[in-house]
């Protein structure tokens, strides 16, 4: 059976949730007929995100990754098409890191490109009445240096499988706090990144 490795971050930020990290506890162990999900919990500090996505897919051989991250001010979901080499941070990590300027990985490309069908998601996802656009931009905090650190790990080994970020927007009791905000219910995440996962596979 096919397994897809689906990341979610810690909350930061001062915030006590990360709709990432609740959307994750929800689809570990779905499975449909040919595949099965697994999650890993990702840590907001620079490196060590790198570093534990690293292990979790050394451990678990996925076939398709997608990673996923708050995006505060979004109002749907965006399947980012573009990792660029620059850490940036304009807040602290939950390490108490803030690099500023400063390339994800010294030497390597200047950016990679998503290898998820992200097109064919946002279609999927407009059709079953979820927003959904394609974002040309993961920011310059460690949403991008994850993805990055993804992109550039698979290209080194030569791993050729279907891998990207996705940001997902405020839940509705964190945007409770923050008049104007959008957000998006849990469950409708959830439906989200499921029906991702199996565009993800039906194309790949």
């Amino acid at each position: 059976m096919k397994k897809v490795l689906v990341t979610g971050f810690e909350p930061f930020g001062g915030e006590s949730i990360n709709p990432a990290l609740e959307a994750i506890k929800k689809l570990e162990g779905w499975s449909q007929d040919d595949f099965q999900v697994v999650t890993r919990p990702i840590p907001v500090v620079f490196g060590s995100a790198i570093e534990a996505l690293i292990a979790a897919i050394e451990a678990e051989k996925p076939t398709a990754v997608l990673s996923v991250g708050q995006a505060g001010g979004r109002a749907q979901i965006s399947l980012e098409r573009v990792a660029i080499n620059i850490n940036d941070a304009r807040i602290a990590d939950n390490a108490g890191n803030r690099p500023e300027d400063e390339p994800v990985v010294p030497g390597g490309p200047v950016a990679y490109w998503s290898t998820l069908p992200i097109k064919a998601i946002v279609k999927t996802l407009q059709e079953a009445g979820i927003p959904a656009a394609v974002s040309n931009s993961a920011g310059t905090y460690v949403c991008n240096h994850l993805f990055y650190g993804l992109m550039h790990y698979l290209d080194q080994k030569g791993y050729k499988i279907p891998a990207g970020f996705i940001h997902i927007p405020l839940l509705p009791e964190q945007a409770a706090k923050k008049p104007g905000q959008p957000s998006m219910s849990l469950d409708l995440v959830v439906k989200a990144l499921q029906l991702a996962i199996k565009t993800t596979l039906e194309i790949a």
